[in-house]
């Protein structure tokens, strides 16, 4: 008998898996022999996303990150597998050069069932001198997508950010007008800038930073933690960013201590993680579906 490769297997399991829904309100998963990442209401967006986004901007900056380092072919083997596990969540930005990836993948995943979320560099850099309208049109042409499902402010730091980026706030809106985006938002790097978020109309989708042990973040994880409870509670969507401390959280448990204490807020819809390699992607899925079908 011709022996069944590991792809092989995990294929014939997904096709013949059956969708059935959970004791949670908002998630769907597959029961099979091979765990499938399951899908959440992002807020009040009206978007359904998985659980677990497949992160580009480990390390990254200056339009690189551990993702595009990698190459994209060799990235794209890892967000095959992923696909098989149900991860169809790109979290991309301009600022990691990720907009190539998402394209190369976005061949072989229907656009209808992919997540696909940018961030836009708002700071004056030398690969992005256009006006915000333009830079939009440059990112549909650089992911192959003629929208976006979550379109993002990237790394907002001070509490003015709603002044100071008016000019991207009324491009990202026009765009969302137009059926070029679904939703908006902000990526927060100060507890300033978090707190504005919260409070904002404007802010569909805020990507915060948290973990139980506070590493790379502006406050305590209680801080934070209020803060996303009051914006999720107002039907902002909040995806959580930094859960293992950009993988400073080498020990399996502080991992599951993350992942209890994040999902178990119930204040976080999903989370971004990066990933290079097929163990990183079973572990994540396999830990954060077990933990989700306690009930946590």
């Amino acid at each position: 008998m011709k022996p069944i490769s590991r792809r092989h297997f995990i294929q014939a399991g997904l096709i013949g898996a059956a969708a059935i829904t959970t004791g949670f309100p908002n998630s769907v998963y597959a029961n099979s022999k091979v765990t499938l990442i399951d899908k959440v209401k992002l807020g009040k967006t009206g978007l359904m996303v998985p659980r677990l986004a497949m992160g580009t901007g480990t390390h990254g900056g200056n339009q690189s990150s551990d993702m595009t380092r990698m190459g994209v072919d060799n990235w794209v083997k890892i967000a095959r597998y992923a696909h098989e596990r149900g991860m169809t969540f790109y979290d991309c930005a301009d600022l990691y050069g990720s907009h190539q990836n998402a394209k190369e993948i976005l061949k072989e995943v229907p656009r209808e069932k992919a997540t696909l979320l940018s961030k836009i560099w708002t700071r004056s850099e030398n690969w992005n001198t256009d006006s915000p309208a333009k830079t939009i049109d440059r990112f549909r042409k650089e992911t192959g997508s003629d929208y976006f499902d979550i379109l993002l402010l990237h790394c907002m730091t001070n509490a003015k950010w709603q002044e100071e980026k008016k000019p991207y706030i009324e491009a990202l809106s026009e765009a969302k007008q137009k059926g070029i985006l679904k939703s908006v938002g902000v990526s927060c790097h100060s507890f300033e800038a978090l707190k504005l978020a919260a409070e904002d109309p404007w802010v569909d989708v805020i990507l915060a930073r948290i973990n139980p042990e506070a590493v790379i973040m502006d406050a305590s994880a209680d801080e934070v933690m209020a803060v996303l409870k009051k914006a999720h509670d107002s039907g902002k969507g909040i995806i959580g960013m930094k859960i293992f401390g950009e993988g400073k959280f080498s020990e399996e448990s502080r991992r599951e201590k993350s992942l209890q204490y994040v999902m178990g807020s119930k204040n976080v819809d999903c989370m971004t993680i990066g990933m290079t390699s097929i163990e990183q992607i079973d572990e994540n899925v396999n830990r954060i579906m077990r933990i989700a079908a306690q009930g946590v």
